[in-house]
């Protein structure tokens, strides 16, 4: 059995990882991290958990974690991992970090965004980006694993294949995404409570959203070119789930047979991602509860320009369960092994 502990284990993501790495046949929780909930039952605090979960929450001591944990999630805070990150803790572990403190290669442009100065720089390039579909090998022998975004994974992987094979002009990219409250975290703030949400839709972050610099700079690898997007993320009143519209120029005029054939060569053996054609539009309501990536796309012949539309679960595929799926990578299991989860519905 693979000995998990999650720091950070009663936000929501890592109540999802509870959620799903109790159900994973291979893997052991022994280590409930939470600085705000010490001592108390974690139970108590996810009443979801009574009967399932008997331990108690702990502190976030890593390298005493270190010495238990085959695997360390770190669901917790930007910066917090990059501060606490050692040589010593990962010669004896392995650590998915759910925040963005090894997501972004160029440490100038990590705390330009996140207005915070890098702990661990050292450790940026040996910190594999943790998007299974694309960087599958390189997770594979990863002691440190940076888990993606929630709208990254849903903004990337909606168009990489066109991206790769340069069938769009980056250069016009606008992504257009909206997610559920859940990915503001579970902290109380006025913006997120009931009668600011509820009945409501709004914009923030506009120009100035932290995974603009990532959508950026793995959309630069996969097409070989320098990418500046225009990037809004909205609020809409629901728990959970991202839905992203992406709007780009086609370089050459193409049948959606030819489309289609794009996304197939690069998802076509996916197990996670579901690839709906041409006309199809993703609905958060589908992949809610699951891991899966739901894909469809429509091209606009009047303005040679095509609509790319992708739908995750903010949570799962956004968060946690990529999280597993990074694991399972890193351990030598299949890649679906706890994951695979059928979305909820009603």
């Amino acid at each position: 059995m693979i000995k998990a502990g999650i720091i950070g284990a009663t936000g929501y993501a890592g109540g999802e990882l509870v959620r799903i790495l109790s159900g994973h046949p291979d893997v052991e929780i022994v280590w409930y991290g939470s600085r705000s909930y010490i001592d108390q039952k974690y139970a108590d605090v996810y009443r979801n958990m009574f009967r399932i979960v008997d331990a108690a929450c702990m502190d976030d001591n890593m390298e005493e974690l270190a010495e238990e944990a085959d695997v360390i999630f770190t669901a917790t805070p930007q910066g917090f991992c990059a501060s606490v990150i050692s040589e010593e803790i990962l010669s004896r572990t392995k650590i998915v970090d759910l925040s963005a403190d090894f997501r972004i290669k160029d440490v100038k442009t990590y705390e330009k965004w996140y207005g915070i100065e890098h702990k661990s720089p050292q450790f940026i390039e040996e910190a594999v980006y943790g998007l299974c579909e694309v960087n599958r090998e390189d997770v594979k022998s990863a002691r440190l694993v940076a888990n993606p975004g929630c709208y990254t994974t849903c903004s990337i992987l909606t168009a990489y294949p066109l991206s790769k094979e340069g069938l769009i002009d980056m250069n016009t990219l606008i992504v257009d995404a909206k997610s559920g409250t859940s990915g503001a975290g579970r902290g109380a703030k006025v913006p997120n409570l009931f009668c600011e949400v509820n009945e409501n839709m709004k914009a923030y972050g506009v120009t100035t959203h932290r995974h603009t610099p990532e959508i950026e700079e793995q959309l630069s690898y996969a097409s070989g070119e320098p990418v500046m997007i225009n990037f809004t993320p909205h609020l809409v009143p629901m728990n959970r789930g991202i839905l992203a519209t992406e709007y780009a120029s086609l370089k050459e005029k193409v049948t959606a047979e030819e489309v289609m054939a794009i996304y197939q060569k690069y998802y076509g053996n996916e197990y996670f991602i579901r690839l709906l054609g041409a006309g199809a539009c993703p609905e958060t309501k589908w992949v809610e509860g699951s891991n899966f990536v739901d894909i469809g796309f429509q091209i606009d012949e009047r303005t040679n320009r095509i609509v790319m539309m992708g739908a995750i679960d903010n949570l799962v595929k956004g968060a946690a369960g990529q999280a597993v799926q990074n694991m399972n990578l890193m351990f030598g299991l299949p890649e679906q092994e706890g994951l695979k989860l059928v979305p909820l519905f009603p």
